[in-house]
Protein backbone atom coordinates (compact mmCIF):
# COMPACT_ATOMS: atom_id res chain seq x y z
CA UNK A 1 0.00 0.00 0.00
CA UNK A 2 1.36 3.11 -0.74
CA UNK A 3 0.52 6.02 1.40
CA UNK A 4 0.55 10.15 -0.39
CA UNK A 5 3.50 12.01 0.06
CA UNK A 6 3.12 13.93 3.80
CA UNK A 7 1.05 11.51 5.11
CA UNK A 8 3.52 10.42 7.80
CA UNK A 9 5.29 13.46 8.11
CA UNK A 10 6.21 13.62 11.71
CA UNK A 11 4.99 16.74 13.70
CA UNK A 12 6.28 17.04 17.10
CA UNK A 13 5.50 20.09 19.44
CA UNK A 14 4.43 20.89 22.67
CA UNK A 15 0.90 19.58 23.86
CA UNK A 16 -1.68 22.66 24.64
CA UNK A 17 -0.89 24.24 27.74
CA UNK A 18 -4.47 23.34 29.20
CA UNK A 19 -3.65 19.28 28.11
CA UNK A 20 -0.04 19.73 29.85
CA UNK A 21 -1.78 21.43 32.97
CA UNK A 22 -3.84 18.59 33.53
CA UNK A 23 -1.60 15.95 32.80
CA UNK A 24 0.57 17.18 35.02
CA UNK A 25 -1.75 18.01 38.12
CA UNK A 26 -2.54 14.45 37.80
CA UNK A 27 0.77 13.42 38.18
CA UNK A 28 1.73 16.00 41.27
CA UNK A 29 -1.74 14.47 43.14
CA UNK A 30 -0.81 10.68 42.47
CA UNK A 31 2.72 11.87 43.90
CA UNK A 32 1.39 13.68 47.20
CA UNK A 33 -1.23 11.46 47.82
CA UNK A 34 1.50 7.84 47.40
CA UNK A 35 4.11 9.40 50.01
CA UNK A 36 3.12 8.37 53.41
CA UNK A 37 4.67 10.85 55.58
CA UNK A 38 3.21 13.66 53.39
CA UNK A 39 -0.08 12.26 54.36
CA UNK A 40 0.62 11.74 57.63
CA UNK A 41 1.59 15.52 57.97
CA UNK A 42 -1.27 16.82 56.18
CA UNK A 43 -4.34 14.51 56.84
CA UNK A 44 -3.56 12.88 60.60
CA UNK A 45 -1.98 15.11 62.66
CA UNK A 46 -4.35 17.52 61.76
CA UNK A 47 -7.03 15.61 62.91
CA UNK A 48 -5.52 14.18 65.57
CA UNK A 49 -4.74 17.75 67.10
CA UNK A 50 -8.52 19.08 66.27
CA UNK A 51 -9.40 15.94 69.04
CA UNK A 52 -7.28 16.40 71.44
CA UNK A 53 -7.34 19.85 71.96
CA UNK A 54 -11.03 20.00 71.97
CA UNK A 55 -10.97 17.43 74.56
CA UNK A 56 -8.29 17.48 77.16
CA UNK A 57 -8.76 20.95 77.93
CA UNK A 58 -5.08 21.61 78.48
CA UNK A 59 -4.78 25.08 76.68
CA UNK A 60 -7.03 28.06 77.69
CA UNK A 61 -9.25 29.34 75.22
CA UNK A 62 -10.78 32.53 75.62
CA UNK A 63 -14.61 32.31 74.92
CA UNK A 64 -14.40 29.67 77.70
CA UNK A 65 -13.72 25.95 78.79
CA UNK A 66 -17.12 24.06 76.90
CA UNK A 67 -16.35 21.56 74.37
CA UNK A 68 -18.54 23.64 71.66
CA UNK A 69 -16.47 26.82 72.95
CA UNK A 70 -12.97 24.78 72.22
CA UNK A 71 -14.33 23.26 69.19
CA UNK A 72 -15.11 27.29 67.79
CA UNK A 73 -11.54 28.15 68.76
CA UNK A 74 -9.28 25.21 67.44
CA UNK A 75 -11.51 23.88 63.88
CA UNK A 76 -10.27 27.33 62.43
CA UNK A 77 -6.68 26.79 63.61
CA UNK A 78 -6.48 23.11 62.77
CA UNK A 79 -7.87 24.77 58.98
CA UNK A 80 -4.95 27.57 59.18
CA UNK A 81 -2.85 24.36 59.94
CA UNK A 82 -4.05 22.30 57.49
CA UNK A 83 -3.03 24.92 54.71
CA UNK A 84 0.00 25.08 55.70
CA UNK A 85 0.80 22.12 55.90
CA UNK A 86 -0.28 20.75 52.59
CA UNK A 87 0.84 24.26 50.57
CA UNK A 88 4.16 25.20 52.55
CA UNK A 89 6.02 22.16 54.24
CA UNK A 90 4.71 18.97 52.15
CA UNK A 91 5.40 21.26 48.84
CA UNK A 92 8.57 22.71 50.26
CA UNK A 93 9.67 19.14 50.82
CA UNK A 94 8.42 17.46 47.75
CA UNK A 95 10.61 20.39 45.86
CA UNK A 96 13.26 20.39 47.39
CA UNK A 97 14.03 16.65 46.52
CA UNK A 98 12.51 16.88 43.54
CA UNK A 99 15.32 19.25 42.48
CA UNK A 100 18.09 17.12 44.69
CA UNK A 101 17.12 13.78 42.50
CA UNK A 102 17.26 16.03 39.01
CA UNK A 103 13.17 15.53 38.47
CA UNK A 104 13.02 19.18 38.26
CA UNK A 105 16.33 19.31 35.53
CA UNK A 106 14.54 16.87 33.41
CA UNK A 107 11.47 18.39 33.57
CA UNK A 108 13.01 21.56 32.64
CA UNK A 109 14.61 20.08 28.74
CA UNK A 110 10.51 19.10 28.34
CA UNK A 111 8.60 21.40 26.55
CA UNK A 112 6.81 21.74 29.93
CA UNK A 113 6.77 25.65 31.00
CA UNK A 114 7.64 26.99 34.57
CA UNK A 115 4.41 28.49 34.44
CA UNK A 116 2.35 25.09 33.87
CA UNK A 117 4.83 23.24 36.74
CA UNK A 118 4.16 25.28 39.54
CA UNK A 119 0.58 25.55 38.34
CA UNK A 120 0.16 21.86 38.18
CA UNK A 121 1.79 21.36 41.84
CA UNK A 122 -0.31 24.60 43.32
CA UNK A 123 -3.72 22.47 41.77
CA UNK A 124 -2.74 19.85 43.23
CA UNK A 125 -2.30 21.35 46.66
CA UNK A 126 -5.82 22.67 46.14
CA UNK A 127 -7.42 19.09 45.54
CA UNK A 128 -5.57 17.96 48.71
CA UNK A 129 -6.54 20.64 50.74
CA UNK A 130 -10.40 20.24 49.80
CA UNK A 131 -10.26 16.40 51.02
CA UNK A 132 -8.65 18.01 54.64
CA UNK A 133 -10.98 20.51 54.62
CA UNK A 134 -13.94 18.47 54.41
CA UNK A 135 -12.48 16.00 56.69
CA UNK A 136 -11.65 18.75 59.61
CA UNK A 137 -14.88 20.30 59.44
CA UNK A 138 -16.55 16.47 59.91
CA UNK A 139 -14.75 15.78 62.87
CA UNK A 140 -15.04 19.60 63.95
CA UNK A 141 -19.11 19.09 63.78
CA UNK A 142 -19.03 15.50 65.41
CA UNK A 143 -16.99 17.43 68.73
CA UNK A 144 -19.67 19.95 68.63
CA UNK A 145 -18.66 22.52 66.25
CA UNK A 146 -21.14 25.53 65.71
CA UNK A 147 -19.72 27.64 62.79
CA UNK A 148 -20.88 30.54 61.64
CA UNK A 149 -20.33 33.29 58.57
CA UNK A 150 -19.79 33.65 54.65
CA UNK A 151 -18.78 30.60 52.97
CA UNK A 152 -16.87 32.86 50.44
CA UNK A 153 -15.01 35.18 53.24
CA UNK A 154 -13.65 31.74 54.27
CA UNK A 155 -12.77 30.37 50.12
CA UNK A 156 -10.77 33.65 50.07
CA UNK A 157 -8.70 33.80 53.20
CA UNK A 158 -8.08 29.55 52.34
CA UNK A 159 -7.23 30.40 48.89
CA UNK A 160 -5.14 33.93 49.82
CA UNK A 161 -3.01 31.55 52.56
CA UNK A 162 -2.51 28.40 50.01
CA UNK A 163 -1.02 31.14 47.63
CA UNK A 164 0.97 32.54 50.29
CA UNK A 165 2.36 29.29 51.51
CA UNK A 166 2.53 27.41 48.40
CA UNK A 167 4.93 30.41 47.39
CA UNK A 168 7.31 30.07 50.91
CA UNK A 169 7.06 26.24 49.75
CA UNK A 170 8.56 26.69 46.52
CA UNK A 171 10.72 29.66 47.47
CA UNK A 172 12.29 26.98 49.85
CA UNK A 173 11.71 24.10 47.77
CA UNK A 174 13.41 26.06 44.85
CA UNK A 175 16.56 27.22 46.08
CA UNK A 176 18.35 25.00 49.19
CA UNK A 177 18.97 21.78 48.97
CA UNK A 178 16.66 18.67 49.53
CA UNK A 179 18.05 17.35 53.04
CA UNK A 180 17.99 21.19 53.83
CA UNK A 181 14.92 21.75 53.29
CA UNK A 182 13.69 18.97 55.20
CA UNK A 183 14.86 20.35 58.05
CA UNK A 184 14.20 23.95 57.10
CA UNK A 185 10.34 23.28 56.55
CA UNK A 186 10.05 21.02 59.34
CA UNK A 187 11.66 23.65 61.86
CA UNK A 188 9.31 26.15 60.43
CA UNK A 189 6.13 24.33 60.67
CA UNK A 190 6.84 23.79 64.82
CA UNK A 191 7.68 27.53 65.03
CA UNK A 192 4.51 28.46 63.17
CA UNK A 193 2.32 25.58 64.45
CA UNK A 194 3.44 27.55 68.44
CA UNK A 195 3.85 31.26 67.36
CA UNK A 196 1.13 31.53 64.70
CA UNK A 197 -2.08 31.11 66.70
CA UNK A 198 -2.88 27.50 66.06
CA UNK A 199 -2.16 25.78 69.74
CA UNK A 200 -2.45 29.13 71.59
CA UNK A 201 -4.38 32.24 71.74
CA UNK A 202 -1.69 35.21 70.29
CA UNK A 203 -2.80 37.10 73.55
CA UNK A 204 -0.35 34.69 75.28
CA UNK A 205 2.21 35.86 74.09
CA UNK A 206 2.05 39.46 75.29
CA UNK A 207 4.01 42.29 73.86
CA UNK A 208 4.64 40.09 71.02
CA UNK A 209 1.34 39.85 69.92
CA UNK A 210 1.52 42.51 67.31
CA UNK A 211 4.50 40.97 65.60
CA UNK A 212 2.91 37.83 65.81
CA UNK A 213 -0.49 39.09 64.13
CA UNK A 214 1.70 39.30 60.99
CA UNK A 215 3.17 36.00 60.77
CA UNK A 216 0.99 33.98 57.47
CA UNK A 217 -0.22 31.07 59.81
CA UNK A 218 -1.51 33.91 62.47
CA UNK A 219 -3.66 35.85 59.81
CA UNK A 220 -5.19 33.30 58.47
CA UNK A 221 -5.97 31.22 61.99
CA UNK A 222 -7.05 34.81 62.92
CA UNK A 223 -9.11 35.77 59.76
CA UNK A 224 -10.81 32.16 60.09
CA UNK A 225 -11.80 32.41 63.52
CA UNK A 226 -12.89 36.38 62.80
CA UNK A 227 -15.53 34.27 60.23
CA UNK A 228 -16.38 31.11 61.47
CA UNK A 229 -16.72 31.80 65.81
CA UNK A 230 -17.97 35.38 65.73
CA UNK A 231 -19.48 36.05 62.46
CA UNK A 232 -17.73 38.43 60.68
CA UNK A 233 -18.33 38.88 57.41
CA UNK A 234 -15.02 39.88 55.84
CA UNK A 235 -11.36 40.23 58.24
CA UNK A 236 -9.19 43.19 56.16
CA UNK A 237 -6.47 43.25 58.33
CA UNK A 238 -5.75 39.24 57.55
CA UNK A 239 -6.91 39.24 53.90
CA UNK A 240 -4.16 42.55 53.52
CA UNK A 241 -1.48 40.65 55.43
CA UNK A 242 -2.22 37.05 53.39
CA UNK A 243 -2.52 39.00 49.71
CA UNK A 244 1.00 41.18 50.95
CA UNK A 245 2.38 37.27 51.66
CA UNK A 246 1.43 35.74 48.69
CA UNK A 247 2.72 38.49 46.23
CA UNK A 248 5.94 38.41 47.99
CA UNK A 249 6.51 34.97 48.34
CA UNK A 250 5.27 34.40 44.51
CA UNK A 251 7.25 36.96 43.35
CA UNK A 252 10.21 35.90 45.06
CA UNK A 253 9.71 31.95 44.06
CA UNK A 254 9.41 32.82 40.87
CA UNK A 255 12.30 34.74 40.47
CA UNK A 256 14.67 32.98 42.46
CA UNK A 257 12.88 29.08 42.02
CA UNK A 258 16.12 27.21 40.29
CA UNK A 259 15.48 23.81 38.36
CA UNK A 260 18.50 22.10 39.68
Amino acid sequence: MTWPAGTLTPSPGAAPTKRMLAAQTRAELTLLLRNGEQVLLTMVIPLGLLVVLTLVDFVTVPSGSGTSDRAGFFVPGVLALAVMSTAFTGQAIGVGFERQYGVLKRLGATPLPRSVLLGAKTLAVLAVELLQLVLIVVVGLALGWHPHGNVLSVLLLVALGTAAFSGLGLLLGGTLSGLTTLAAANLLWFVLLVLGGVLFPLSHFGAAESVLQLLPTAALSHGLREVLQHGTELPVRDVVALAAWAAGALAAAARFFRWE
